[in-house]
This record gives structure tokens, C-alpha cells and sequence, in this order.
């Protein structure tokens, strides 16, 4: 409001100097120059008279002329002040019309509309910096799980793109550098209501200038950034940001996963999946033979060590060895595009393929290439951009790596569903057929779709039936939550993943496992089943039915006519 105020009088003062000094000439001349009245009297015309003339005068015309008929040198004097006060006016509102119209003016305006939106923010939210493809994804989630988002980004054609997406909750945007402390403090940084910020920018040291803001203006807030440089990454954990996410260092660990249990990697995809997304297909990569990696930068690198930490044989493609580096051995100098360098890399005789460089029209090529020559390769493919995917999906790769999905399926998981992380941290110290048998019992209640993967907390707000009855000495357990409240016998189709109890973790938790207040449950479900288990959560008669299989009557009337005898719940 105070660059506004500023913008107004520093833009008006000369209109508004001008407007002052007419009015003061007219309504001076009209006092000196003398009139007569009706009698033929001589009088003049006083202070408070003269300036309600000017004032109707300048604006309009008709009034008449008070409060006697003027003379020939008054009604002269009135046509020079007539002229010059519409003139006067007419150039302050040229200027006025012109500061309203100008950039720095519609800014103040749009940036004290957004301070105000997010001053009344009541709930909390997640300060989101950069809506590309990445924030736009994680923004959707959020807001579809009813989640605040703020978002600020530095282009002016994304944020209008923002107002066109339909998203179930409004979201407040803001054009601005979120390198700038003014601006992450503008949009809610310092709010009491923000729960954390997450840095999504394309520029590293912008993200790391977010985190270093973030850490140093509010050190309580949780802070997650992305990065995809090692030093950055280093220099982002040393003053303590809680998550760093590098899309290449997270790819090559589920590659890892993939190639020592493809049943716990596909767990892993359908878990952090979006919710109602078609189920993928499991992928089985060789871990006997050749692989060529084509592209030695950041990506190929991260790769490289996993595939040869697996004892796999692996010949690198690159087209600039002496920028990027190259390991000491069985590296091709070429783009890997043209089939001669493929074959010098021994195409006949691999297995598998990584198209890797930061160019998906090569990425392609190279693919299109490579099946040309070996048509049985297990290939998988880097894409870049996400305009590409029409293209992309035509390839069939096996595996597909986008470094703003993984992004955004990881902060997700920090966000969204915070538990599923010690979930993957807990099931990774398991076999393959642990995961395939968890994955059997997820496909029975989610059928051909992502089932919902969501967190419940123990407590007055979003258990209060289940609260009040463990406080009262009532003996509850996960079956328990998990019986349809309808027919008690039969069970709803969710699984509890985890459970968080006095900071223990329990894995896959055994239907007889009794609750206490303040456990967190880490629940798969069908999307229905939420809606149904919130009876029983905060209705104490459904409860009562699910525990005892009858329901106690609770008003007078209906303990007399039952004679205070336990009836059946016939619930639906």
C-alpha cells in the first residue's frame, strides 16, 4: 500500500500543484473584483462563496450566477476561470489516467492484492517457487488432496497460465524472483500458517539462494529443493536443508531397485503414482550382458556407477569426452545417433540401451537406431521435455525417465504422504517376493487403477469416535478400522502399509495390532473407501457395532421400549 500512496503523489504532484494554483487565482479574483446587487449596491463576494462557485463552475455548467447577478468583469473573470479549470482538469486526469495504465502502477496494485490474499491465508500451505512442469504437477496434487499452495514464479505468461487450470482450491500467484528475500516474505514465508517451502526453479543457484532464505528467515519451516548438481546439492545439505531431491541420483537408485527386485521397484511406481492412474506393467531389466549408455554428463554418470556397482559390462557413447569425461575403458567418442557408432559400441551383442544425453530428438534417434540394428534391446530413455510425450509414448520404451516426474513424485511423497518414505526406506530391507506378494494383495483392491495411499492420525480431530474409546479403557484395532461399517463381518478393500507408534515404525501391521492415540497409519485403499471409514472414525454407534456387533441404545425412549437390551446395529 505504501508504494502505491508513493506512486499516486509522485505522479499527481504536479497535476495536483496545477489544479491548486488555478483554483486559488479564481477564487481570488472573484472575492477582489467587486459585483452589485439587486439595488445597485457595490458588494463582493466572500471566500466560502467564491470557491462554491469555482468548484461547480469547473466541473459543470448551469448553476447560475449567485447570490446576485454578475457584472460584466465578474462574468469575464468567469470565462478565463472556466477555461482554465477544465483545462487543469483535464491534464490531471490525462496524467491520472496514464499512471493507472502504467506497469509499475499495475504491479504496486497486483502486489499488494497478492499480500493481502496471502495475510488471509487461515490454513496452512506450502510456498511453491516455480510453476513449470514440475510445480504444476505437484500444485495439482496438492490442491486435489484440499492442500494451500502459494506460488510465486518469474514468468509472467506461466502465472497467467495458472488462472486457466482447474484447480479445486485457489491458489495465490505472484510474478516475482524467489531469489529476492522481499518476495518469499511477501508470499507468506514469515506466515504462521506455512508449513514448508519448496524450491522448483530450472536454476540451481536460485534454488540454492531459496533453501539459504528459507533457512535463514524462518529455520523452523521445512525447506525441500531441487538440484542437479553434486556441489549444489553438497552446499544446499551443509546449513541444513531438509531434503535436496537430484532426479539423477534418485533414477539411478530405482534403476538399482529395478535390477535387484522388480518387484519392489514396481511397489515403488505404484505407490507414488497418482492416485486412478492406470497400473504399470512390471519391467524385468537384464542384469547378464553388454549395456551402452550414450551421454556421459550428470545423468550418465549416476547411471554408470549403478551398472557397474551390478557387475554389468557397460560401453559409454559420447560425443564430447573430453568436456564431460569418460571412464577409462570401452568408451566410443560419437552421439550414438548414426548406426556406425553403435555398432562400433557392439550394438549386435548388447542387451540394453540408455538414451541419455539432454536432447530427446537424439535420445529418439538413437533408440529408432539401436532397434534398427538389435530389435530385442531392453531400452530406456531420457526425456527432457515434457511437449515431447506424444513422441515419446510412440518409442515404447521399457522405462522412461523424466527428471520433472521423478521430481514431482518424490515431493509428493515428502508432502503429501510423509510415512510412505520410511515405508520405501523399511521395504527395501526385504526380498523380491515380499514386494510381489504385497503387490498381488494391492491389485485386489485397486484392481487395474493406483489405489489411494494416505495418512491417518489417531486423534480428536480426524478420529474422535476411535480417540474417546481407546481413552476409555476400549480395546481397538487395525481390523477393526478396516470392517466395513455396514456389515461388520466383512473387511473394506485398503491395506495398513505402516504404522507410527511412539516413534516406533511397525511394516505391514497385523490386523490384531491394538491402537493407541497419536499412531499414525499409513493406509492403500480404493478411492471409495476413505468416505466410509470416516463413520466409523467419528461416529460412536457405528464404532460400537463394528467392536461389539450391537449397538447399546442411547436416548430414554429407546432404552424403555427395548427394556434396555442390547439390539442389533442393522447399519447402513
Amino acid at each position: 500500500m505504501d508504494s502505491i500512496v508513493y506512486l499516486v503523489f509522485r505522479s499527481m504532484r504536479q497535476p495536483l500543484l496545477t489544479l491548486l494554483m488555478v483554483y486559488t487565482v479564481a477564487v481570488l479574483g472573484m472575492v477582489l473584483i467587486p459585483g452589485q446587487d439587486a439595488s445597485g449596491n457595490p458588494w463582493h463576494m466572500d471566500f466560502f462563496h467564491a470557491f462554491y462557485f469555482v468548484s461547480f463552475m469547473a466541473t459543470t455548467i448551469g448553476f447560475g450566477e449567485i447570490p446576485h447577478e454578475f457584472t460584466d468583469a465578474q462574468r469575464m473573470w468567469v470565462l478565463l476561470s472556466l477555461y482554465a479549470t477544465v483545462i487543469a482538469w483535464i491534464y490531471a486526469l490525462g496524467i491520472l489516467l496514464a499512471l493507472v495504465k502504467a506497469d509499475a502502477f499495475q504491479m504496486a496494485l497486483t502486489t499488494n492484492r497478492f499480500s493481502r490474499r496471502v495475510r488471509k491465508i487461515s490454513e496452512p500451505f506450502y510456498l511453491l517457487t516455480g510453476y513449470g512442469a514440475v510445480g504444476s504437477e505437484l500444485c495439482r496434487d496438492l490442491t486435489d488432496r484440499h492442500q494451500h499452495v502459494v506460488v510465486v514464479d518469474k514468468d509472467p505468461e506461466t502465472i497467467s497460465a495458472l488462472t486457466l487450470h482447474n484447480l479445486r482450491a485457489d491458489v495465490p500467484a505472484f510474478i516475482g524472483n524467489a531469489a529476492e528475500p522481499d518476495t518469499l516474505v511477501r508470499a507468506g514465508l514469515k506466515h504462521p500458517m506455512c508449513s514448508g517451502v519448496v524450491g522448483l526453479t530450472s536454476s540451481n543457484l536460485v534454488n540454492l539462494k531459496i533453501a539459504l532464505t528459507s533457512k535463514l528467515l524462518n529455520p523452523t519451516k521445512q525447506v525441500i529443493c531441487r538440484a542437479d548438481s553434486a556441489t549444489i546439492e553438497a552446499n544446499m545439505e551443509s546449513f541444513g536443508t531438509d531434503y535436496v531431491v537430484d532426479p539423477f541420483e534418485t533414477f539411478s537408485t530405482h534403476l538399482s531397485m529395478a535390477l535387484q527386485a522388480p518387484g519392489l521397484y514396481l511397489l515403488r511406481q505404484w505407490l507414488s503414482s497418482l492416485s486412478h492412474a492406470p497400473l504399470t506393467e512390471p519391467v524385468y531389466p537384464p542384469k547378464h550382458g553388454k549395456w551402452i549408455l550414450c551421454g556421459f554428463g550428470r545423468f550418465g554418470k549416476a547411471v554408470y556407477e549403478i551398472l557397474v556397482d551390478e557387475g554389468i559390462e557397460v560401453t559409454v557413447i559420447e560425443a564430447t569426452p573430453e568436456k564431460t569425461g569418460s571412464p577409462h575403458t570401452d568408451t566410443v567418442t560419437g552421439r550414438g545417433t548414426e548406426a556406425e557408432t553403435l555398432r562400433e559400441a557392439d550394438i549386435e551383442n548388447s542387451v540394453g540401451i540408455i538414451a541419455g544425453t539432454d536432447n530427446d530428438v537424439d535420445n529418439l534417434s538413437i533408440i529408432m537406431t539401436a532397434k534398427e540394428i538389435n530389435s530385442d534391446l531392453f531400452v530406456i530413455l531420457r526425456q527432457n521435455k515434457r511437449s515431447n510425450q506424444s513422441i515419446v509414448d510412440a518409442i515404447s520404451a521399457d522405462i522412461v525417465m523424466h527428471p520433472s516426474h521423478i521430481i514431482a513424485s518424490r515431493i509428493r511423497m515428502l508432502l503429501v504422504t510423509p510415512m510412505l518414505h520410511h515405508f520405501m526406506d523399511l521395504a527395501r530391507k526385504k526380498d523380491d517376493d515380499w514386494a510381489c506378494e504385497l503387490v498381488s494383495r494391492m491389485i485386489a483392491i485397486s484392481s487395474d487403477r493406483v489405489p489411494d495411499v494416505w495418512e491417518l492420525s489417531v486423534d480428536c480431530n480426524e478420529a474422535e469416535a476411535v480417540c474417546k474409546a481407546i481413552e476409555s479403557g476400549t480395546r481397538v484395532t487395525v481390523g477393526d478400522l478396516a470392517s466395513s461399517p455396514s456389515e461388520r463381518e466383512e473387511q473394506l478393500p485398503m491395506i495398513a502399509l505402516l504404522i507410527e507408534s511412539e516413534g516406533e515404525f511397525i511394516l505391514l501391521p497385523d490386523a490384531g495390532r491394538e491402537l493407541k492415540t497419536w499412531d499414525r497409519i499409513l493406509w492403500a485403499s480404493s478411492p471409495a473407501v476413505r468416505n466410509r471409514i470416516d463413520w466409523t472414525l467419528q461416529n460412536p454407534v457405528v464404532l460400537e457395532y463394528i467392536l461389539t456387533g450391537e449397538v447399546q441404545p442411547r436416548s430414554p425412549l429407546m432404552r424403555f421400549f427395548n427394556g434396555k437390551k442390547k439390539i442389533p446395529a442393522g447399519l447402513n
